[in-house]
């Protein structure tokens, strides 16, 4: 068995392009669910967050009713005073107090005024919160209806590509194994640096992947010759000849068909 010092350069810069490619595969799985995992976790948290509001209304409502019930029981309370001080008022000694019991009557009347006045504020509060409750329920629905789409839809996707994006993320993690430590680590730091993830481009049209910049000649053949690994001098990408890539591309395709 042959060790890795063993490997050829060649065969290095196959293995890096082949990772390039299955990671390049799992980017483009990822990119087709974009943003809909995010979507859907904060659709989550706003419908959550409206069942929250309704329950809060609700025990608002609870608590007004209450308020209400309390304010009856004022009003029944002062009217069996006004009737105690009115029988009182029959059987007075003295104008002192007959006086004194008229005022007991007047302000008993006067909180009954005031406890009327607070149950129709209340009950006004009952129409607005029923208002808010009404309006919020609408869209609590609408949000719980767009989140089932959405997950849905994420659900779908998944299931279209979990399983060969498990596969490759497998063979990611194989393929760095045959690639030694200070070559994944390059590859890792270009990667997380450069636009798309690509680390590992072709020469196109005498130019580096992705790049207007042109690549003199004899740096050209130097890539053609497969003897060192050559790195783009603007954008750091580890550079392969077209043919390599190709032969790469068409070989790695095959493998992408029997992972799906």
């Amino acid at each position: 068995m042959a060790t890795k010092t063993e490997v050829t350069v060649e065969e290095k810069l196959r293995a890096l392009y082949d990772l390039q490619l299955i990671d390049s595969r799992i980017d483009e799985i990822r990119s087709v669910r974009g943003e809909l995992p995010l979507e859907v976790e904060d659709l989550e948290d706003e419908v959550a967050g409206m069942g929250t509001r309704l329950e809060k209304l609700q025990a608002d409502l609870e608590v007004i009713e209450d308020q209400i019930k309390e304010k009856k029981n004022n009003i029944e309370e002062s009217k069996s005073l006004i009737k105690k001080y009115a029988a009182q008022q029959d059987n007075v000694r003295n104008n002192r107090e007959y006086n004194s019991l008229s005022k007991e009557v007047e302000f008993q009347e006067l909180e009954i005024q005031l406890s009327e006045k607070n149950i129709k504020e209340y009950r006004a509060q009952i129409e607005q919160k029923n208002q808010v409750i009404e309006d919020t329920k609408s869209r609590f629905e609408e949000r719980k209806e767009h989140l089932k789409h959405k997950q849905s839809e994420l659900n779908e996707i998944l299931k279209e590509t979990e399983k060969e994006e498990k596969a490759l993320m497998k063979e990611s993690t194989d393929f760095e194994t045959k690639i030694e430590p200070r070559l994944i680590n390059a590859y890792k730091r270009i990667r997380s640096n450069v636009k798309n993830g690509l680390a590992v481009v072709a020469v196109e049209r005498g130019a580096s992947g992705g790049s207007f910049f042109t690549i003199p000649p004899q740096v050209q053949m130097e890539i053609a010759g497969r003897k060192k690994i050559i790195t783009d001098e603007h954008s750091g990408r580890i550079l392969v000849d077209p043919d390599l890539a190709n032969e790469e591309r068409e070989k790695m395709q095959e493998m992408f068909k029997k992972l799906k």
